[in-house]
C-alpha cells in the first residue's frame, strides 16, 4: 500500500502543479482532478494514449472520461484511501504530456 500525502504535501503539490497559466488541478473528496480542452478529438485521444503508457508502466491507472475534445481525469489511490505520490507522479506527467501536444497540435 502506498503511504497517503498529509494535507501540507498536497497543497504544496497542487502549487506546484498548478504553476502554469491554467489552474486546473484541484482537491476533491480525497481525489485530485483536472480537465483538459484539446483542439479536437484526435488530440484528445493522443493525450490518453500517451497518458495510458505511462500510467501502465508505473502500474498506477486514472479514473478519467472523453467526450470529444474534452478529458477530465480523478486520480487518487484506492487502495490507500486518497491522494499519494503516485497520483502527484501522475498528474506531473499528465501536465508534460498535454504541454507538449499543444506545442505541436
Amino acid at each position: 500500500m502506498r503511504s497517503l500525502l498529509t494535507d501540507t504535501d498536497i497543497q504544496n503539490a497542487l502549487r506546484h502543479l498548478n504553476t502554469e497559466a491554467t489552474q486546473r488541478w484541484r482537491l476533491r473528496e480525497k481525489a485530485l482532478l483536472a480537465d483538459w480542452v484539446f483542439a479536437d478529438f484526435l488530440q484528445a485521444m493522443a493525450f490518453m494514449q500517451e497518458v495510458a503508457a505511462v500510467a501502465h508502466r508505473s502500474d498506477h491507472h486514472p479514473e478519467w472520461s472523453n467526450v470529444y475534445n474534452r478529458v477530465s481525469v480523478r486520480l487518487t489511490t484506492h487502495d490507500s484511501g486518497g491522494v499519494t505520490q503516485s497520483d502527484v507522479a501522475l498528474a506531473q506527467a499528465m501536465n508534460s504530456i498535454s504541454q507538449a501536444l499543444a506545442l505541436h497540435g
